[in-house]
């Protein structure tokens, strides 16, 4: 760049000679001189970037505190006969640049001063930004520290870097422009602060202590959870409290009704006298009211039968339907075995939930001695009342095996397992004799139970007052099967 202005330099010395005589172009002469000479006074800017080598420097990057980045070499124009001929004195014809060159020229010379105003603006606004920066700089500095008072402010620091220019000779370089040294300076400058700034904030984030807001925020947190282990464990303490009450609660239940089957033993003992019967199978149940708590419970449960019978003495009292003399639920079945007389239907017999209806007739308030018979052998079953057979079938779930481990429940018909009782389904009357063998009874052995002619007991229930729980109420009394089968 700077050899293709020295050598239009060179062309627009020889074009337009001065006076009638031109001397010869000084050979020390630099381009700096001779840009200046054709720029006018106004543009001399042009040197602030590219007159000087260093201003072509100083646009790069520069490190903080580093060595100055090389410096271009300067061009020294010497004219040449060949390139660029002199003006003669006037003795001797010139040969002159015709018109297309010289309107070249002027195109170029009119070019590069435009381009020399352009760039002197540039620098005008790169000035007022850093002025701006800077400002900045310091009013963000100030906030952090107070700033040194051997700091001086860029104004000052920009002032005094405006020394005077060195002379431009052959053996010194000429002096940098104003504008470039200040640009430098101030760049250098505004790099030291921020070089400041940036180590001064990680040693006051490091050193500062917790604020206030952040020492409350820890405390509350501490707190809470101090809180919350409180409430987990008050949590606990309320559950297992609430589990040992419940327990309480059941067992008090039980011992209440134990106390007051025990006082009603106690009193319906003082109305009738002692019990007249020493046998522990003398006693029959007495369950006076129809509702869904009274109740007797056989304490012995049942084997796994491939057959059965089952025999026993009652007495109902209810005015319509028979109820539920007794049920028998295991776990996965609550109508394993159940003879029952709900509403207006006949007196039924379930098991495993499959249903045939009994012709027996037990509505008329006397005692009553019945049995039903019941073999996995094609369904087969028989039903007897007072020692006589009153109907037989078949199918009745063919095949099946009664389960064991269930409950007996005397009076109450067992939706669930020992429990959920349906008070419309209750018996109300007295119960007495309750056996259970493993096989079908011979006729004659059942008219013989119920003529009082035999004593044959159960070989998998016995009727035993040690074998049977009372509940809700529900009473026994003494019972003489025969005497009472009399004076009914």
């Amino acid at each position: 760049m700077l050899a293709f202005l020295g050598a239009i330099i060179c062309i627009i010395a020889s074009v337009h000679p001065a006076g009638t005589a031109a001397p010869a172009a000084p050979p020390a002469a630099d381009n700096d001189s001779a840009a200046a000479a054709l720029l006018p006074a106004a543009d001399k800017g042009l040197g602030a970037l590219h007159g000087p080598a260093e201003a072509l420097a100083s646009a790069g990057p520069r490190l903080p505190g580093g060595p100055p980045p090389p410096l271009f070499s300067r061009f020294v124009c010497t004219p040449l006969s060949a390139e660029c001929p002199a003006t003669g004195t006037g003795t001797g014809p010139a040969a002159g640049p015709g018109p297309e060159e010289l309107l070249a020229l002027r195109s170029a010379a009119a070019q590069l001063r435009r381009t020399a105003l352009e760039q002197k603006e540039r620098i005008r606004m790169d000035q007022e930004t850093i002025r701006e920066l800077t400002g900045k700089l310091s009013r963000c500095e100030g906030g952090l520290r107070t700033p040194p008072a051997a700091a001086a402010s860029p104004a000052a620091a920009a002032a005094g870097l405006r020394a005077a220019p060195r002379p431009g000779t052959m053996g010194h370089p000429p002096a940098e422009p104003p504008a470039v040294r200040e640009l430098e300076e101030a760049v250098r400058a505004l790099q030291d602060r921020i070089d400041r700034i940036e180590q001064e904030l990680p040693a006051r984030t490091n050193g500062s202590l917790p604020t206030a807001p952040a020492l409350a925020r820890d405390a509350l947190h501490s707190k809470m959870e101090q809180l919350e282990e409180q409430l987990l464990s008050k949590i606990l303490t309320l559950q297992k409290e609430r589990q040992a009450a419940n327990t309480d609660r059941s067992q008090q239940q039980h011992n209440i009704e134990k106390e007051l089957n025990s006082l009603q033993n106690r009193v319906t003992e003082l109305e009738h006298g002692p019990p007249g019967y020493s046998p522990p199978d003398a006693f029959k149940v007495t369950i006076p009211v129809q509702n869904n708590y009274m109740y007797a419970r056989m304490k012995k449960s049942l084997p796994e039968l491939y057959a059965f019978t089952i025999c026993m003495w009652l007495k109902s009292k209810a005015l319509a339907g028979l109820g539920t003399p007794f049920s028998y639920s295991v776990p996965s079945q609550a109508n394993e075995i159940v003879l029952l007389e709900w509403g207006t239907n006949p007196l039924e017999l379930l098991i495993n939930d499959k249903v045939a209806q009994l012709p027996l007739s037990l509505k008329d308030k006397a005692w009553h001695h019945i049995c039903v018979a019941w073999t996995t052998r094609d369904g087969k079953w028989s039903a007897y009342q007072d020692g006589e057979q009153r109907g037989a079938g078949e199918n009745l779930a063919s095949w099946h095996a009664i389960k064991p481990q269930g409950v007996i429940i005397l009076g109450q018909e067992q939706d669930t397992l020992g429990g959920r009782f349906d008070a419309t389904q209750a018996f109300v009357g007295e119960l007495a004799q309750f056996s259970v063998w493993d096989h079908m009874l011979a006729p004659a052995e059942i008219l013989g139970l119920a003529n009082c002619t035999s004593h044959l007991q159960g070989n998998v229930i016995q009727w035993d007052d040690q074998a049977v729980e009372v509940f809700g109420g529900a009473s026994k009394g003494g019972f003489a099967a025969c005497e009472e089968g009399r004076k009914a």
